[in-house]
């Protein structure tokens, strides 16, 4: 989705990158540039990282379609593969536009969108903090974005934003299960994917001190909560342990 000459513009605007989630109105994973010495680090994003991150994820992605072609074959149902498009900057979609620092499923034309400065970001901060190759918080992202796909596939579409969210993760997990039985899981992946998780919670809000500012922000924050890192990495524990049957009950006589 993008030519060279605008990813060298795009990494010469975001040439620090910083992993941490600071904003309570995100749609997904996001991120921002951070330029407190005390807070998280940020990490240096270089075209060749780009490049590497999205060969990763294209092997992610593939073995994602696999499993759950497989998966939805075995309990009758039919999955529509969802497109992966990469963008930088933003993108307009079917489901309306996507920010910087982040991934998306839109459902209107079933595509998985994600920004690929800071997946690639994502993967070099955990690559830099656990001394490992970082590529499973970079696919995490993906393998959430593909459990949206699943869960709305077969029709679970909850108002409620945790019970979306959870459930992704939860599939995320019992994708990175398979990938365990398939011996295609390279050492230090789950603590990767578990540290991409940890980054990943939703924010506790700091205080304006107007109160009816406080109360808008905390209302906007619960219609779309992710849950707290805690959270998200039991949910995602859940999916790897109990693989799909233990997040969707369509999948119950699976494995």
């Amino acid at each position: 989705m993008t030519n060279a000459h605008s990813l060298r513009r795009r990494l010469a605007a975001v040439a620090f990158l910083s992993a941490s989630i600071t904003t309570p109105f995100a749609t997904a994973f996001a991120a921002q540039t951070n330029d407190d010495p005390s807070g998280p680090p940020a990490v240096r994003v270089t075209a060749a990282d780009v490049d590497a991150s999205n060969q990763k994820l294209a092997s992610a992605y593939g073995a994602l379609v696999t499993m759950w072609t497989n998966d939805f074959k075995q309990i009758g149902e039919p999955f529509t593969t969802p497109r992966i498009a990469r963008y930088t900057g933003a993108v307009m979609t079917a489901c309306g536009a996507i920010y910087p620092n982040n991934a998306q499923y839109c459902s209107g034309n079933n595509t998985i969108y994600y920004d690929e400065v800071f997946v690639a970001g994502m993967t070099k901060l955990a690559a830099n903090s656990l001394g490992t190759d970082g590529d499973m918080a970079g696919i995490g992202i993906i393998a959430h974005e593909m459990g949206h796909a699943v869960a709305m596939q077969l029709g679970h579409r909850s108002r409620n934003s945790y019970e979306n969210e959870s459930t992704a993760d939860c599939l995320a997990g019992a994708f990175a299960q398979q990938a365990q039985r398939d011996k295609s899981l390279e050492k230090g992946d789950l603590e990767e994917a578990f540290y991409g998780m940890s980054l990943a919670g939703d924010p506790t809000p700091e205080p304006t001190g107007n109160a009816r500012r406080d109360a808008m922000i905390l209302a906007r924050l619960s219609r779309q909560s992710h849950g707290t890192k805690e959270q998200r990495q039991q949910n995602f524990s859940t999916g790897l342990d109990g693989g799909a049957k233990a997040c969707l009950g369509e999948f119950s006589a699976l494995h």
